[in-house]
């Protein structure tokens, strides 16, 4: 059974998506697929260059990023991050200091506290990293605490944005300065990260996000105010390269310099929780163990995944929010051809 063009746009219908990019890449073999458009009742039409809200697939970049400075030296993976955060630091407690590790592997004990890191609202303004913390503003108006490091997983927004100051800190960069440099120039990607404080370079590579009834949604409310958790946007094309890096480092070849043994770190279990790998989410597959990072956000769903057992890699991403998880809509099916094709 192939992906052919017929059934794709029909699942699209039933499933009121507008948009959907699709890139995969198994051994030698490339995917590059667009359908639909950018926004419902417009004309202009998806394309390779079309940038997608990769929600919280963000956060596999963030990790990606704070990897390669873990080997440039500049961050260690079991250091306490006290130690080289300077604008802000993790409220002191009794309990074992708080590292990289811990905050890549959601681990760290922080619980993001009930209805924050919601998308951006102007009449709130653009919030400072440091404040969202401090629970001084409407996106989290509870002071970030810790509980035991390693004793649960609790997936955390709050800890991407203490990863984020922790890049900045230690670079003396903003976190997109970092992120362009030492991932998007050498892989020549088409991506970039878009926030209440970059409104005014928006352009028409954006693709408008939509609600499950495939209605439009304004686009300030689709923004996160912390790239390093929600804000990136990129091409599917260019997102895979991404994960790929993941199976170029098994091979010794990556493009980024990411060492076999990091790569291999990513992608392993933490703190005996099975599920839980740097950044990464590891779960079992038909081709054996699978690399995941899931996103959803207003508006948006998509998923990157790696099959290191059989060199595969894909993205896949909409402007569609479809209420259900990823792999019980169109993605899901998506999903299902790729891993049965490739």
């Amino acid at each position: 059974m192939k992906l052919s063009d017929e059934y794709i746009l029909e699942r699209m219908s039933h499933y009121k998506v507008q948009g959907l990019s699709i890139a995969a890449i198994a051994g030698d073999h490339q995917l590059s697929r667009q359908y639909g458009v950018v926004q419902a009742d417009r004309d202009r039409k998806v394309t390779e260059q079309t940038l997608f809200n990769a929600c919280s697939v963000s956060k596999y970049v963030t990790a990606l990023t704070a990897i390669l400075l873990v080997e440039k030296g500049l961050l260690q993976l079991d250091q306490p991050v006290n130690d080289k955060l300077i604008r802000w630091k993790i409220p002191s407690t009794n309990k074992k200091p708080v590292t990289l590790r811990h905050l890549l592997s959601h681990q760290s004990g922080i619980i993001d506290p009930k209805d924050s890191f919601q998308p951006y609202e102007a009449r709130f303004g653009v919030p400072t990293i440091p404040d969202i913390l401090n629970g001084k503003t409407s996106y989290c108006s509870t002071l970030i605490t810790v509980g035991e490091p390693e004793r649960e997983f609790h997936y955390s927004d709050a800890g991407y944005c203490v990863i984020q100051l922790l890049i900045e800190d230690v670079t003396r960069k903003t976190f997109e300065q970092v992120v362009s440099n030492y991932l998007f120039t050498p892989l020549q990607m088409h991506a970039r990260y878009v926030t209440p404080t970059s409104l005014a370079y928006i352009s028409d590579d954006l693709a408008r996000g939509h609600s499950k009834q495939g209605q439009p949604i304004c686009f300030t409310e689709t923004l996160y105010p912390y790239p390093a958790a929600s804000g990136l946007w990129s091409s599917s094309k260019t997102l895979v390269r991404l994960f790929q890096e993941l199976l170029h480092a098994q091979k010794g070849k990556s493009k980024l310099g990411l060492s076999k043994e990091l790569a291999f770190e990513m992608m392993t279990p933490q703190f005996g929780k099975a599920w839980s790998g740097l950044g990464v989410f590891i779960e079992e597959s038909k081709a054996g163990k699978e690399i995941v990072s899931w996103g959803w956000g207003k508006g948006y769903q998509c998923m990157g995944f790696v099959h290191p057992d059989v060199d595969r890699a894909a993205v896949i991403m909409t402007n569609g929010e479809l209420g259900v998880h990823q792999m019980e809509g169109l993605i899901g099916e998506v999903y299902q051809f790729l891993t049965y094709e490739h």
